[in-house]
């Protein structure tokens, strides 16, 4: 039984979300389909691409993810799918799966195969669960289009080091308004090397890493790695960003001493 993810910016009020998934259940009746998320901002890939990229390793392997986020083609930007980690992958190369993977995928198809309307507005409806349905049925992905040797690279913002200072920015606001940032542990890890720090934002500052939200009483501010290794600020039982007036790719500083 094929299992289909669906990652969109489509929200829940409006007919999209459930004409794909009617055409899914048309197309592959034996479908499973989950929702990953559809509360994506407008067009906001580098959102998307963070949730997929956490998310997609913890479904069996030949799971099929849809992502439909600004999914117009153009010769710059062309329909595609993708197989990585005996995973597929099919959407639009704007630039999002440069941000999912951290390495080449291991194949890359620009689909030539038709859409069911005379519409390029509703592509995932129209011809990504053409493509599903071809993989659903143990076909070689080659057979949807024309092999390619590269995506589309969009560079996100990277953490730098400044002397004795580690700059970097928040890059997702969950839905309990916890920060996570684009530090990762093994690289805080070797920078700090074992000496004191001050991680700083806006007019607040913490020096010390908790291991829990309840290693601070209810509505204190801590710091801590999350389960993707990413530095994340957050209160017990508050909401963070909120609070703090902190937002998308606003700067977060660590001072070592």
């Amino acid at each position: 039984m094929p299992i289909i993810t669906l990652t969109s910016d489509w929200g829940f009020k409006d007919h999209y979300l459930g004409a794909v998934k009617g055409t899914i259940l048309t197309k592959i009746p034996e479908a499973t389909i989950i929702d990953i998320t559809h509360s994506i901002p407008s067009f906001e890939i580098e959102q998307a691409a963070f949730i997929i990229k956490n998310s997609y390793r913890n479904f069996p392997e030949g799971t099929i993810h849809i992502i439909g986020i600004n999914t117009e083609e153009s010769d710059k930007m062309p329909h595609t799918a993708i197989e990585m980690d005996k995973h597929f992958f099919i959407g639009t190369d704007n630039g999002i799966f440069s941000l999912i993977f951290d390495k080449p995928p291991d194949k890359i198809v620009e689909l030539n195969i038709p859409q069911d309307s005379n519409f390029f507005t509703f592509s995932t409806r129209d011809r990504f669960i053409n493509a599903a349905a071809h993989l659903a049925e143990g076909k070689a992905i080659e057979e949807l289009g024309d092999v390619k040797e590269n995506i589309i690279e969009k560079i996100l913002l990277k953490p730098v080091i400044d002397k004795n200072v580690i700059k970097g920015h928040v890059i997702y606001i969950d839905s309990y308004e916890n920060i996570i940032t684009n530090i990762r542990e093994p690289f805080f890890r070797e920078i700090a090397a074992g000496r004191k720090f001050s991680i700083l934002f806006r007019t607040y500052e913490i020096k010390k890493i908790s291991s829990s939200y309840t290693d601070v009483p209810v509505g204190e501010i801590l710091a801590l790695f999350d389960s993707n290794n990413h530095l994340e600020i957050a209160m017990n039982q508050g909401n963070a960003a909120g609070l703090l007036g902190l937002g998308y790719k606003d700067l977060v500083r660590i001072e070592f001493h």
